[in-house]
C-alpha cells in the first residue's frame, strides 16, 4: 500500500480533524477504485482511536455555544416527564407485573403484586445492575410459568452482548447460574426447570439455541440447534398456550420453525415445514384442537392465515383459515382460548381484529385518534378475557385501554401524564406526496395549532424506510419543544418500510432501493411546494432531515442527491459504506442482509449499490450543515463507517459548505445512543439544539403553552391552568 500520508499532528481544536489517508486499491467486476480510509476498519488501531478522539473534541468545541439551548430543551422535557411513574400491569399466573421509574433514577424497576391495587415488590432494579460505565440494557426478562424464577440478561457496554442470570423470586437473590454471552429472546419449559436461550457468533448473528437446567453449571448446557447458513438468525419463544417452545430460523424472506414440547424439553426439535426460498411462516398453537395457526405468504403476497394439525408432517394438511383480504397486510395471529387476535395493517395504519373462534364474528380495534397508532403492548395470557392496547399519535400522549374480547368494549386504564402539555394545542394528520414515478407517498405531519402552514415555517423530516419496518406515529415528549418554536415535523413513510404492506417493502429494497430516497425527497418537495401547481406548506429554504442507521443511509443518500434541498442533515450511526461493507462477510450482519441490500459480488447488485452508496458518491455543493453520529461499541453499524464517510466529506468539501460535525460515542453506548431515560433525553436535546440553531433564529426562546384563554407565556402555565391533559 504506497502513498501513506499519515500526518503526525491529526488536528488542532481550531480546525476540523484531517484523517490520515492510506491508499487502498479495490477492484471488482472490471471496475477499479481507491479507498483512502479503509485503514479505519481496524477498530483497535491506535491511530483510529486518536482520530475519533480528535473528532469528538472538535464536536464538543464547535457546539459549545449551544449549551444554553441544550439546557433549556432538557429542562422543558424534564418538566413533561413524571419523576415517578409506572406502567399498566399485565397478568401471568397468580401475579400482576409492571414496571416503574422513581425520582432521580435513570433506570426502571420490574415489579410484581398479587393485587394491582396494592404496592408491589421490586423484582429487578436496573440501577443496581450498572457497572462503572453506568450503562444498562435488559435483553431478556422472562418469568417462569410457576412464577418463582426470573430469567434476565444484562448488557453493560452497549455491544448487545448479554449476561444471562436467574433470580429466585422468593428470596430475591440470584442463583449461581450465569451465561456470559447470550442474545435476545428466551423461553421456559412447562415445569419451570429449563430455560432455552440464544447465543450469537462473533459477527453478532444469533445462530444457536441452548438449553439450561436451572441449578446446574452452565458448562453442562445442551446445544439444541445451530443455524449454519450465515443468512439466517434464530429466535426462541413459547406459544401463547405455553405448550411448545418455538425455534424460528429466518432470513429476510424465508423462515423455518421447529417445535419442542414444553412439557418434554429434552425432546428433539421437530420442523413444522422445511424452508422454501421466499416463503415465510409464523405459528401459534390451539391446544383444544391440537392445531397450529400459521400466518404465511405462501400463495398470498400480503399473507393469509392457515391451519394444520400439530401432527402434520408436511404442508399437504395445511388449509386456509382466513384468506388474504385486499388492501390488508396480515402480520401475526395470537391464538387465545376463545378468539384469534390478528395484528394487521390497512390504509397505512395498524389495527387489531378479534375473531371469535366459535362463531367467526369479528371486531376491529383501531386507534380512534387522528393519524394515530394502536398496538398490543403487554403479554397476553392464553385464557385472557381482555387485552390491553396502547393508543397514541405524534401529538397525543399514550393511553392504555382494556378491550373486552367478547364485546370489543374499550375502557381507559391509564393516560400518560405529560406536565404542562395540552394535546388540543397541536395538530396532526396523514398526507401524501407524489413520487417521480407517480406513487403516492404517505407522511404524517405535526404542528402547533397557531403555526401557519403557508410556506413560512421551518420543518424537520424524519425517515427510515427499510426492512419492512413500520415507522408509525408515536408520541415523543421532546417533540413539543420543537413544535412550540414554530417548527413543522414530518414523519415520512417511504418505500422500503412496511407501512403500506409487503409490496411497499418490495418496492424499496434491492434494485428498487432508490425509491426510498426519491420518496423522502418527494415529501420535502411537496412541503416546499416545489412541484407544478403546488402550494408551499413550509419554508423550502429551512428544511432539516434526520434518520438513524438505515435511516442514516437515507439521509446520506438524499444529501448526495440534493444537497441544496436541506438546511441541515442529521445522520445518526449511518450505514453509508454500502458496497465495501456488504462485500465483507467478516463484518457483523453482512451475510444475513444480502436479501435486503443485495450481494455486490453479483454484477447487477454491485452496479445498483455502487450507484447510491454515499461513501462512493460524495455530494456536490454547496452542502448544508451536518451532524453525523457513531459509537465505538455499536455492533450494527461499525464506527468506521460514519468515520470514513465524514473523512471523505471533509476531503471533498468546498469553502462555502456548511459545518460538518462528527459526534462519536467513545465510551459505553449503543446503536441508538446513551441508555437511561435522562441520559437519552440529554442526547436528544443535543441533536435538537443543533437543528433549532439552524432553523429558528430565536431558538432559545422559552416554549409557549396554550391555555384555555390562548397564549399563556411559558410551559408551566398550562399546568397551572388545570388543563395539562385532555380528559
Amino acid at each position: 500500500m504506497p502513498d501513506d500520508t499519515m500526518p503526525n499532528d491529526l488536528v488542532s481544536l481550531a480546525a476540523p480533524p484531517v484523517a490520515p489517508t492510506v491508499r487502498t486499491v479495490r477492484e471488482l467486476h472490471g471496475q477499479r477504485w481507491t479507498d483512502e480510509y479503509a485503514w479505519m476498519g481496524d477498530r483497535d488501531s491506535p491511530r483510529l482511536t486518536a482520530h475519533l478522539r480528535a473528532e469528538r473534541r472538535h464536536y464538543d468545541d464547535a457546539t459549545s455555544h449551544l449549551e444554553d439551548l441544550r439546557g433549556a430543551l432538557f429542562a422543558e422535557v424534564e418538566r413533561r416527564i413524571p419523576s415517578t411513574d409506572s406502567s399498566v400491569s399485565w397478568k401471568r399466573g397468580d401475579f400482576f407485573y409492571y414496571t416503574q421509574t422513581i425520582a432521580g433514577s435513570e433506570y426502571g424497576q420490574f415489579m410484581s403484586t398479587r393485587d394491582p391495587r396494592q404496592p408491589g415488590t421490586v423484582l429487578l432494579d436496573e440501577a443496581q445492575l450498572t457497572e462503572p460505565g453506568g450503562y444498562v440494557e435488559i435483553g431478556v426478562r422472562e418469568i417462569s410459568p410457576n412464577g418463582r424464577l426470573l430469567a434476565y440478561s444484562v448488557d453493560n457496554l452497549g455491544d448487545e452482548v448479554y449476561r444471562l442470570r436467574f433470580r429466585d423470586l422468593t428470596t430475591l437473590t440470584d442463583l449461581p447460574d450465569s451465561v456470559p454471552r447470550t442474545y435476545y429472546t428466551g423461553a421456559w419449559s412447562a415445569d419451570s426447570a429449563t430455560f432455552f436461550y440464544t447465543v450469537h457468533d462473533d459477527l453478532f448473528r444469533p445462530h444457536q439455541v441452548w438449553r439450561h437446567a436451572v441449578g446446574t453449571s452452565t458448562t453442562e448446557d445442551v446445544l439444541v440447534y445451530t443455524e449454519d447458513d450465515p443468512r439466517y438468525a434464530v429466535t426462541v419463544h413459547t406459544t401463547h398456550s405455553g405448550a411448545y417452545i418455538m425455534i424460528q430460523s429466518a432470513c429476510r424472506d424465508t423462515t423455518e420453525v421447529r417445535l419442542v414440547p414444553a412439557a418434554d424439553p429434552t425432546a428433539p426439535a421437530a420442523v413444522v415445514r422445511p424452508r422454501r426460498t421466499g416463503i415465510e411462516y409464523r405459528v401459534d398453537h390451539a391446544p383444544e384442537t391440537a392445531e397450529l395457526f400459521i400466518v404465511t405468504n405462501d400463495g398470498a403476497e400480503e399473507f393469509q392465515l392457515m391451519r394444520a394439525p400439530v401432527s402434520a408432517t408436511d404442508d399437504s394438511d395445511w388449509r386456509v383459515a382466513l384468506p388474504a383480504r385486499a388492501g390488508e397486510r396480515l402480520h401475526a395471529c395470537h391464538v387465545l382460548a376463545d378468539v384469534l387476535l390478528l395484528d394487521l395493517r390497512r390504509d397505512g395504519f395498524p389495527l387489531l381484529r378479534i375473531v371469535d373462534r366459535a362463531t367467526g364474528a369479528e371486531r376491529e380495534v383501531t386507534a380512534g385518534v387522528p393519524a394515530g397508532t394502536v398496538r398490543l403492548t403487554r403479554p397476553v395470557e392464553y385464557d385472557a378475557d381482555a387485552i390491553t392496547v396502547q393508543v397514541e399519535s405524534l401529538v397525543e400522549p399514550p393511553a392504555w385501554y382494556s378491550v373486552e374480547l367478547s364485546t370489543g368494549e374499550r375502557t381507559l386504564r391509564r393516560r400518560q401524564t405529560v406536565g404542562g402539555y395540552r394535546p388540543a394545542a397541536y395538530r396532526t394528520e396523514r398526507r401524501h406526496a407524489t413520487a417521480p414515478d407517480g406513487t403516492r407517498v404517505p407522511y404524517t405531519l405535526a404542528w402547533r395549532a397557531d403555526t401557519p402552514l403557508d410556506g413560512t415555517a421551518p420543518a424537520l423530516l424524519w425517515g427510515y424506510g427499510a426492512y419492512e419496518s413500520c415507522d408509525d406515529p408515536a408520541f415523543d415528549p421532546m417533540l413539543p419543544s420543537l413544535l412550540d418554536r414554530g417548527v413543522v415535523y414530518a414523519l415520512t413513510h417511504p418505500r422500503g418500510g412496511g407501512e403500506n404492506g409487503r409490496r411497499w417493502w418490495l418496492d424499496g429494497r434491492l434494485s428498487r432501493k432508490t425509491n426510498t430516497f426519491t420518496d423522502h425527497l418527494a415529501v420535502a418537495d411537496a412541503l416546499a411546494g416545489d412541484h407544478p401547481g403546488g402550494l408551499p406548506v413550509v419554508d423550502g429554504a429551512r428544511i432539516a432531515t434526520r434518520g438513524l442507521s438505515a435511516g442514516g443511509l437515507l439521509q446520506a443518500a438524499v444529501l448526495a442527491a440534493r444537497p441544496q434541498r436541506w438546511r441541515a442533515v442529521v445522520a445518526e450511526v449511518p450505514f453509508v459504506d454500502v458496497v465495501t461493507t456488504m462485500l465483507d462477510p467478516d463484518i457483523p450482519l453482512t451475510a444475513n442482509e444480502w436479501d435486503e441490500w443485495g450481494d455486490p459480488r453479483q454484477p447487477a447488485a454491485f452496479t445498483w449499490m455502487r450507484a447510491y452508496s454515499p461513501y462512493d458518491n460524495p455530494p456536490g455543493g454547496p452542502r448544508p450543515a451536518m451532524v453525523v453520529t457513531g459509537a465505538i461499541h455499536d455492533p450494527r453499524v461499525m464506527v468506521h463507517e460514519p468515520a470514513k464517510w465524514v473523512a471523505r466529506l471533509r476531503a471533498t468539501a468546498k469553502p462555502d459548505d456548511g459545518p460538518l460535525l462528527f459526534r462519536v460515542e467513545l465510551g459505553v453506548g449503543s446503536h441508538t445512543g446513551p441508555a437511561g431515560r435522562y441520559a437519552h433525553l440529554r442526547y436528544e436535546a443535543e441533536i435538537l439544539a443543533f437543528v433549532l440553531d439552524l432553523l429558528v433564529s430565536d431558538a432559545g426562546r422559552p416554549a409557549v403553552a396554550i391555555g384555555r384563554h390562548g397564549a399563556t407565556g411559558n410551559a408551566d402555565a398550562a399546568a397551572a391552568d388545570g388543563e395539562s391533559l385532555r380528559q
